[in-house]
């Protein structure tokens, strides 16, 4: 014997609102919990199924004291259904304007565009341009070491990399300072960690070295930088 199929959840709401209808009474959830299975609708289902019928403004809710109460009748069903469809009319009627539109603006831009030797020709013509700049785009991209903004632009980025790394380099000179001040007895100690991290006796500020403006223009003349 097959096993009987449950019901889909399209059927769960007429089902429920069937529950609504033949009653046309207000409901607590304990009692649509209770008469739901009366309809083939298992009770642990019933509060999902009320929900998505509150969702679609099918079945009402209102809160009474402490107490919240569930109803719906056939009128306001089908006042609802009636203001779906007149909305659905609505935006029909909204999209056969527009695919109308859409349709003469297609047919305007076809307008002389026609095939025709003269417009293969001038097609041919705007790939050959097309194909041209993008050599001279390319070309271009490689003399991008030698542009003056690169070159400022390279030019601020290392100042900036000077600056924070003397600026890191003053903060380890005050941190050994306050170490050597405050433990004097970890001399030994504190000259082995700083050997093990790299910090050595002669670490010392960066300096970048001056180079005459006019060597530099030349050096970007003959593409040297």
């Amino acid at each position: 014997m097959s096993k009987k199929r449950g019901l889909s959840l399209e059927e769960k709401r007429e089902k429920m609102l069937q529950i609504f209808y033949d009653s046309q009474d207000f409901f607590l959830l304990k009692e649509l919990e209770k008469s739901g299975p009366k309809k083939g609708v298992i009770s642990q289902s019933v509060k999902d199924v009320i929900q998505t019928l509150v969702d679609d403004d099918l079945v009402f809710k209102d809160k009474i004291g402490t107490s919240v109460y569930f109803w719906s009748l056939p009128s306001c069903a089908g006042n609802q259904l009636r203001s779906i469809q007149k909305k659905l009319d609505s935006d029909l009627q909204t999209s056969k304007k527009r695919y109308i539109e859409l349709t003469d603006q297609c047919n305007a831009l076809k307008k002389g565009r026609e095939e025709s030797d003269e417009r293969e020709t001038a097609l041919g013509d705007l790939k050959a341009i097309q194909q041209k700049y993008n050599e001279l785009k390319d070309e271009i991209a490689q003399y991008s070491d030698n542009d003056p903004a690169t070159f400022e632009a390279m030019k601020k980025a290392i100042e900036v990399a000077h600056a924070s790394a003397n600026r890191w380099t003053d903060n380890i000179f005050t941190l050994r300072q306050w170490c050597s001040n405050n433990f004097p007895q970890a001399k030994e100690q504190l000259e082995s960690l700083y050997n093990e991290v790299g910090i050595t006796d002669d670490i010392d500020y960066l300096e970048i070295p001056v180079v005459p403006v006019g060597s530099t223009e030349d050096q970007m003349v003959e593409g040297n930088i």
